[in-house]
């Protein structure tokens, strides 16, 4: 593969990356405009992740039945179906705990994101994945403080704000990537 090869696969690389980041930010900008309904959108996508995750299971038991494994697998896939249906049925009363789930895993990103700036702390534009890691950790604290008496708009509120912070990272990341990328060719 040619030098220029590369520079226009790693240019094409760039410009989905700036693209998806601006999908982020409107999405996140979405989100904040309207947070009751990212929060029971949200909510009914978890719900639909675990009947989809359940069923998989459920293939894959019949492929462990030789092993042993296929009760567990069925066991595994009935729960994620349960939960799921739960959450598509009530999904106000499922958005509470969902909202306890979000707090850890933004806190989990949060910190993820820290070790990440500090692997990439040489590269330009890495300032910006620190910023996101501490905006992230601050979102998982307030959802942690205020829950579960503002569940209704809490989790579209967050989730937009984060969603608009990582795509103003990625989008910050991105052009400090492509104006280094300029350089070089």
């Amino acid at each position: 593969m040619s030098a220029t090869s590369v520079l226009s696969l790693a240019k094409k690389s760039l410009g989905w990356s700036i693209f998806l980041s601006v999908l982020m930010i409107l999405a996140g900008i979405g989100a904040l405009l309207l947070p009751a309904v990212a929060g029971i959108a949200f909510n009914l996508v978890v719900g639909w992740l675990l009947i989809f995750s359940g069923v998989a299971h459920f293939v894959y038991s019949w492929h462990m039945r030789s092993v042993g494994g296929m009760l567990m697998e069925l066991l595994l896939g009935i729960v994620y179906v349960i939960i799921g249906v739960y959450l598509l049925i009530q999904p106000v009363v499922g958005l509470a705990a969902l909202t306890l789930g979000l707090g850890a895993y933004l806190f989990a990103e949060g910190i993820l994101e820290g070790v990440l700036f500090f692997r990439l702390r040489s590269t330009p534009g890495a300032f910006w994945l620190l910023f996101d890691g501490l905006i992230t950790l601050i979102l998982a604290v307030l959802i942690w403080k205020t829950w579960p008496s503002s569940t209704d708009w809490v989790i579209g509120t967050l989730v937009g704000i984060s969603m608009l912070f990582s795509g103003l990272t990625r989008l910050m990341y991105s052009l400090a990537a492509r104006s280094l990328l300029n350089k070089v060719a």
